[in-house]
């Protein structure tokens, strides 16, 4: 969930993108950065701080689009939870307003979030992986 080399292997969005920057500084007030680049050059950029940190259960942290297609910041809280030899991942988006949350639920963007998870999914099957 937040090594680099690991987040270009699945996080990369849809078909064709790439995580072209993905830089991580996982420690409280530690920021992070990423690019996604598409197919024909397009390019997509989110940062954010962390705002706690507590591994191996999980992180929360803000979320900021450079070019921005929802107002304000969100605060995401991913949560892990080991249980019966599985993991479930829990994540919590919270928007600053309810205009905010509904633009992010009508851009589909949750479809690309199900790439990416589906991609995770495949990548920890074919060999297990035990830190964030």
């Amino acid at each position: 969930m937040t090594r680099p080399e690991l987040l270009r292997r699945w996080f990369a969005g849809p078909p064709g993108w790439s995580l072209a920057v993905c830089e991580v500084d996982l420690k409280v007030g530690g920021a992070y950065r990423y690019l996604w680049r598409g197919p024909d050059g397009t390019e997509m950029g989110m940062r954010g701080v962390f705002r706690e940190v507590a591994p191996p259960t999980g992180f929360v942290g803000t979320e900021r689009f450079d070019q921005a297609w929802y107002p304000g910041e969100a605060v995401a809280t991913l949560v892990l939870e080991g249980q019966r030899g599985k993991t479930t991942l829990t994540l919590t988006m919270r928007y600053e307003s309810r205009e905010a949350r509904d633009i992010a639920l009508e851009s589909g963007m949750d479809q690309g979030v199900a790439i990416g998870y589906d991609r995770l999914a495949e990548m920890l099957a074919s060999r297990p992986v035990r830190s964030l």
